[in-house]
């Protein structure tokens, strides 16, 4: 992953309305996703993810507001040319 938005280690004031992450590959969407789990260790509900910029963009739509706390991102992403990477990040979400 090249970047993200929240970034790692990121703090935001308010909720997010989605989840950015960027890799410096195209992606095969069908075989790439995102898990969010909330401070009190349960998963986050995310809307259908889509790709933009080239299919390097991998955009997640968060479903309801975030509360206060800090979150984990685990993510799985195929390249289009057969590459599996994963791996995961946090930021906090402040009021």
């Amino acid at each position: 992953m090249k970047s993200a938005a929240p970034a790692d280690k990121s703090t935001v004031t308010g909720s997010p309305s989605e989840l950015d992450l960027t890799f410096t590959e195209s992606l095969n969407l069908k075989f790439s996703g995102v898990k969010l789990t909330g401070p009190d260790k349960t998963a986050v509900k995310l809307g259908d993810p889509g790709l933009t910029r080239n299919d390097k963009v991998l955009i997640v739509p968060v479903s309801s507001p975030l509360g206060s706390g800090t979150y984990t991102v685990e993510w799985h992403v195929l390249s289009t040319d057969g590459h599996k990477t994963n791996g995961s990040y946090t930021f906090t979400v402040k009021p």
